[in-house]
């Protein structure tokens, strides 16, 4: 069974059509990234899936129930977590409490603080050190541990690279398959487009809100990804790139 189906997603900020027809799966175990330029709808979309935008029509399952309706904190309940872009940590916490707050809700499974330094060991000589006076790498680490803790069947990452030097970001998209590995899926938003084909068993390509191009990074060109990404033309190829 498809663990996250989004069909035929519209969403709105007041006037302005942000989302249009949007469809998507995502399969237990796979890492799926949603890719475009800035002002695309991407993060309007995550925000979509989350719960924080309800969205003007369409529709969201998660294991097959609906949950198109259902307030954010509700969707963390029941396997959907959000790692925002920009972090958005408390920045009067610790290292410790950030991750400690991601536990309200928890579902039940793998990870907990404990796994999460595992994943990230410098955090345990920093676990009492204020999130505010860590670099930009390691709030996003603290980040995805806040989400992870609560156990999600789908990691939702928007913008995972944003701010980051490259090797931060190479660091960062080497510990996904360790998160996978342990049975959560992985839906992504980014603008470095390299990383995210890299990392994703699928990809779907934004352009004004719709998608232009979708399927494996494996079977798409160069040159589709990049007239897709920039509306240079119709890319052609994959099931949504008429």
């Amino acid at each position: 069974m498809t663990l996250l189906e989004v069909e035929n997603l519209d969403v709105h900020h007041g006037q302005l059509h942000a989302v249009r027809g949007f469809s998507l799966a995502v399969e237990p175990g796979a890492t799926v990234a949603v890719i475009g330029a800035n002002a695309a709808g991407k993060s309007t979309l995550m925000r979509a899936i989350a719960g924080s935008h309800l969205p003007t029509a369409g529709a969201i399952r998660l294991d097959g129930k609906d949950i198109t309706r259902l307030p954010a904190h509700r969707r963390v309940a029941q396997g959907i977590c959000l790692v925002p872009e920009g972090r958005r940590l408390f920045k009067s916490l610790s290292v410790q409490e950030n991750l400690e707050t991601g536990t309200y809700r928890a579902g039940t499974g793998p990870w907990n603080v404990n796994a999460v330094m595992e994943l990230f060991p410098w955090m345990r000589e920093r676990a009492r050190q204020n999130s505010a006076s860590l670099s930009g790498g390691q709030q996003q680490a603290v980040a995805i541990g806040r989400a992870l803790v609560a156990n999600p069947k789908v990691l939702l990452i928007d913008e995972l690279s944003l701010g980051l030097a490259p090797a931060v970001v190479k660091q960062m998209y080497a510990l996904l398959p360790r998160i996978v590995e342990r049975g959560t899926a992985v839906l992504l938003v980014e603008q470095d487009v390299s990383q995210a084909l890299a990392a994703a068993d699928l990809v779907h390509c934004l352009l004004e809100g719709r998608t232009v191009l979708t399927g494996s990074p494996h079977d798409l060109t160069s040159a589709q990804v990049e007239q897709a990404y920039f509306g240079l033309a119709h890319a052609g190829g994959g099931p949504e790139g008429n």
